[in-house]
């Protein structure tokens, strides 16, 4: 080994020997962290968002990142000539879409991230949902004003196998997943990202679901009222999801399908604030909403409590005219 290796390799020691010597407590704790809104066509927030990943790494947790692209493919599709619409919060997909979706997520964003994490040493490894069949979706039937929308190549996780994502945490690497998946019927779908999360999250049996947003979470009354429920639990989540606006639904489903799943806690938090990700994961700090599972409702509070899941929420007056609309 050469002067060069010694000092690469002191500075950025291997994933997978550094894992190995953890204690079994400290290698237990996985967090899945949906990356999407502002915060991935920001330059100066995918860099935080990376070193916040691998801190958390360093801290002992086991990061899985799960990525969108909404924005890139956007502007591609824009480029392209091809239309961007959107029904229930879900992008409808035709093939020539479902193209572009693949391209522009597992070519584009994902390699950027991927990029962004292992500048901090041989980290991320770079994924989708069709790799080792991780996971099978079938096609997704939406709802919009009670009527069936037909939203073309867009999936819904009914099977995942975390078989090759353990394998990865075990080596001390941070998976980095794109939100496509198989389908048996031979088609690949696209899968909203905090779905896919939160499908993932459930499988791998992970202690807490983050995702980032491009708001200060779920307010209590917009466009009344800024105040953001900081607390809710999974079944005033159920009664409050009709009234959510596009943006907030998945996000708000993902946690649900989440919390009664067996992870211990869901957080929304607001991707714009810096280190939003470290600071809402150890020590709740970050501004954002947080589920967990139980039957009380919970209202607006002054104070953010640590998400140590110490503290049940509150019992209170349910939030009304939900919104999560961007403002």
């Amino acid at each position: 080994m050469g002067l060069a290796d010694t000092k690469r390799t002191a500075a950025n020691p291997d994933p997978a020997a550094t894992a190995s010597r953890r204690p079994e407590r400290t290698r237990s704790g996985t967090v899945v962290v949906k990356f999407g809104g502002n915060a991935m066509v920001d330059a100066s927030l995918q860099q935080i968002f990376a070193d916040d990943v691998v801190r958390l790494w360093h801290a002992g947790l086991r990061p899985v990142v799960v990525h969108g692209g909404g924005p890139q493919i956007n502007s591609m599709l824009g480029r392209l000539g091809l239309e961007t619409r959107f029904e229930a919060g879900l992008r409808v997909t035709t093939p020539e879409t479902m193209d572009v979706v693949r391209m522009v997520l597992t070519g584009r964003v994902q390699r950027e991230l991927v990029g962004h994490i292992n500048r901090h040493g041989p980290f991320a490894v770079g994924m989708t949902g069709e790799d080792a069949h991780t996971m099978t979706a079938v096609r997704r039937q939406a709802r919009v004003d009670g009527r069936a929308v037909d939203i073309g190549l867009v999936g819904d996780v009914v099977d995942v196998k975390p078989g090759m994502l353990r394998t990865l945490l075990d080596q001390g690497h941070i998976p980095v997943v794109s939100p496509v998946a198989r389908g048996e019927d031979g088609h690949v779908y696209n899968v909203n990202a905090d779905l896919a999360a939160s499908a993932l999250a459930v499988a791998l049996g992970a202690e807490r679901l983050v995702m980032l947003t491009d708001v200060e979470g779920v307010y209590a009354d917009w466009p009344r009222s800024t105040a953001v429920i900081e607390r809710l639990t999974s079944d005033a989540v159920q009664r409050m999801l009709p009234d959510l606006t596009s943006g907030m639904l998945p996000k708000m489903e993902g946690c649900l399908r989440a919390v009664r799943g067996g992870v211990r806690q869901a957080h929304v938090l607001d991707g714009r604030v810096p280190h939003a990700v470290l600071r809402g994961v150890l020590d709740g700090s970050s501004p954002g909403t947080t589920v967990v599972l139980g039957d009380s409702f919970t209202e607006p509070g002054r104070g953010r409590a640590p998400l140590s899941g110490s503290e049940g929420p509150f019992d209170g007056v349910p939030g009304r005219a939900v919104a999560g609309a961007t403002p």
